[in-house]
């Protein structure tokens, strides 16, 4: 009688993973035979397919001229970094349902298995949760197949051989595995002919020897695998943290020259990256485009909407801009998007508050103006951090949740700049200034406070000079006003910088 377990494990495997990677990001693809070739040209093999592809006559191991003789069969060369980045969408979307995750490794494939134990308060019976672990699954864009157990061992390798959903009911593993290969518990090629010529194939097979005569003719590693072959094996649970990060790639077969043929890829990461972090109840907030041009250095822009976004169409329009504003230089063989997540801001709006036009808008037409007129010349002004007049620089517009403050109701005078300042012809008496020229008019100048001598950057181009005057002035029609004059010291001349209101 066997010891009742109260442990529960649901393992998740995602076969030929490489031609699942590229087939995620290619959904035009699904339907075509598709082989997945690795190594260095001329000697590349065939690593993964799918089962369009098997139908066909498709094996591992093929070289590319024997799949090219094959009719009507795509063949794909295989992206290690589309595979890391699949793999960490499978490991975000499988860790909704368990924190306790341990990775489990086999020949071209992905696998995880995770510790239910408890979960059923949460997710329903095994069956119910294996259910919805796969549609989940599912709709990232893998193709797995689960199985439920209370022994780990058993889980991972009934999901290796099983397809669907499998549930293992407790004492039953050994029969559930009694038809699974041999080679499924990783016998070197030694021990697996020996095993060939007893005639023993499957883990049933295994299962039904008995355990003192196997180890003493094979060693103590047959205990393990009479174990594994029982459904009776322990394992120390490894878990593994699951880093959430919003990141899709992939790498392109053939160069792509064409913004339209490259917006139709960026469209669907776009769609997974707005999933995904919906599944959080979170937003984009910027998205940076990362792109491999053919013998160019790495493109790389990004987009930041004034406000955290889920709006699939909008984003992508702000993608199209951006790569309409910006083109690549070369043909494009990599295309990569990064997301920052964000929390989209709520606002309360009065009953009777007129509506106020949507933030996507603004984005668009930011987007638009920055193409006519370039990126430094759109968005909010902040001073710089120098003692020169009127320096500021262009930042990126945001939205903030700070409250404006309360203004003085005191009356000030303001000071109107001259952008640019203009040029003037100023008459000087005992090193003031007495009257100037600001084109056919003249003024005379009442009074002068002055001068403020101003400078600074004396290290760098941006040096500046300046003698500064605040006049009140008298012109011809009898007007008085007053205004800013500067002398630039460097350029020996006299500009008109601002007005007094």
């Amino acid at each position: 009688m066997t010891q009742k377990s109260n442990s529960l494990y649901a393992a998740i495997h995602a076969a030929e993973f490489p031609a699942q990677a590229i087939l995620r990001m290619r959904p035009d693809l699904r339907s075509k035979p598709i082989a997945i070739l690795d190594g260095i040209a001329p000697q590349e093999r065939v690593c993964s397919f799918n089962q369009q592809a098997r139908k066909r006559g498709i094996v591992r191991s093929m070289s590319r001229l024997e799949v090219e003789e094959v009719n009507k069969v795509c063949v794909l060369s295989r992206s290690i970094e589309t595979e890391r980045a699949a793999r960490s969408v499978l490991l975000e979307c499988i860790s909704h349902f368990s924190p306790r995750i341990e990775e489990t490794f086999a020949e071209n494939s992905c696998g995880f298995v995770l510790d239910i134990t408890g979960t059923e308060r949460l997710f329903g019976p095994p069956a119910t949760l294996a259910l919805r672990l796969r549609a989940a699954i599912i709709s990232a864009g893998f193709r797995v197949s689960v199985t439920v157990s209370h022994n780990f061992d058993t889980a991972r390798i009934k999901a290796e051989y099983a397809r669907g959903i499998t549930v293992i009911p407790e004492d039953k593993e050994a029969a559930s595995l009694a038809t699974v290969p041999i080679d499924s518990v990783r016998l070197d090629d030694a021990h697996y002919e020996t095993f060939v010529l007893w005639g023993i194939n499957t883990l049933g097979d295994l299962a039904e020897m008995p355990e003192e005569e196997l180890i003493t003719r094979l060693g103590q590693r047959a205990k393990l695998w009479l174990q594994l072959a029982r459904g009776m094996a322990k394992h120390t649970f490894q878990p593994i943290e699951a880093r959430f990060e919003l990141k899709e790639h992939i790498e392109l077969e053939t160069h792509v020259e064409q913004l339209d043929s490259l917006l139709f890829i960026g469209a669907n990461m776009i769609n997974n990256l707005v999933s995904r972090a919906a599944a959080r109840a979170l937003s984009l907030a910027t998205i940076t485009v990362q792109m491999c041009l053919d013998k160019q250095p790495i493109y790389k822009r990004a987009i930041r909407p004034a406000i955290p976004s889920s709006d699939r169409k909008f984003l992508l329009k702000l993608l199209q801009l951006e790569m309409a504003a910006h083109p690549p230089q070369a043909a494009i063989t990599s295309l990569t998007l990064i997301a920052e997540a964000g929390q989209r801001s709520k606002v309360q709006m009065g009953l009777f508050a007129p509506q106020t036009p949507e933030p996507s808008r603004l984005d668009v037409t930011l987007a638009r103006l920055k193409a006519l007129v370039g990126d430094d010349r759109v968005g909010s002004a902040v001073l710089s951090d120098t003692h020169r007049s009127g320096s500021f620089a262009m930042e990126h517009f945001s939205i903030t949740d700070q409250s404006s403050l309360c203004m003085d109701s005191t009356v000030r005078i303001s000071l109107r700049r001259m952008r640019p300042p203009r040029p003037l012809l100023v008459e000087v008496h005992s090193q003031k200034p007495a009257s100037f020229r600001d084109g056919a008019d003249r003024y005379d100048v009442q009074i002068a406070y002055g001068p403020w001598n101003t400078s600074g950057c004396w290290w760098s181009v941006n040096e500046w000079d300046l003698e500064e005057w605040d006049l009140i002035v008298t012109n011809t029609h009898g007007e008085t006003i007053g205004c800013l004059i500067a002398h630039d010291n460097l350029n020996h001349k006299w500009l008109l910088d601002a007005l007094y209101d």
